[in-house]
């Protein structure tokens, strides 16, 4: 086989698992699973090891996901009422929407502040509204991303497993898929 012919194929096959990854990231994502109500109940949902159980498989803090999530899961961990912990991360946000440039400009599509900084200004923002140590916040906002970002790992392992099974993708495109994920290439298992 020519040389040509052997890299037309390695970058056709690269584009597919790709593109194969990056459909079965949307349907991950596009998939959604009903989120039951907030209730007084929802701090006695703590299981024995002190986290929140939870039959939603999306969480607070990532474009699209339930913010209710984040507001019940942080009001467990931390032993605040779930409407405090609403209204101060909602507190939170509206002060720290976007701004239009000093030049009146929109901020430029695409464009995220630094996460880090925002996730200690978060902390320490929801541990003055709340009167709760910052330290204690940051541990139980990490405890509740590393969760989310478990859940989004695991379900799109499983989507791979069952695209191999059905013979939609090779064991080795599935690989591939998952490098790209966890090397922040395609979006799908958190980073």
């Amino acid at each position: 086989m020519s040389r040509t012919k052997r890299i037309t194929l390695g970058l056709t096959a690269g584009a597919l698992a790709l593109g194969a990854g990056l459909g079965v990231t949307g349907m991950a994502s596009a998939a959604e699973t009903p989120t039951p109500s907030a209730t007084a109940s929802a701090v006695s949902t703590a299981s024995t090891d002190g986290s929140a159980a939870t039959d939603s498989g999306k969480r607070g803090g990532h474009k699209g996901g339930d913010r209710g999530q984040l507001a019940a899961d942080l009001a467990t961990k931390l032993g605040v009422e779930e409407a405090k912990v609403t209204e101060a991360i909602q507190a939170f946000r509206d002060a720290n929407k976007p701004t239009a440039a000093a030049d009146g400009t929109a901020p430029a599509e695409g464009t995220r502040p630094d996460r880090s900084a925002m996730d200690a200004a978060m902390a320490k923002s929801l541990a003055e509204s709340l009167g709760v140590e910052e330290s204690k916040v940051t541990a139980a906002l990490e405890e509740i991303r590393a969760a989310g970002q478990a859940e989004r790992a695991a379900a799109l392992k499983t989507r791979l497993d069952t695209a191999v099974t059905d013979g939609k993708l090779t064991q080795a495109e599935a690989d591939a898929v998952t490098k790209a994920v966890e090397a922040g290439v395609i979006g799908g298992g958190g980073r």
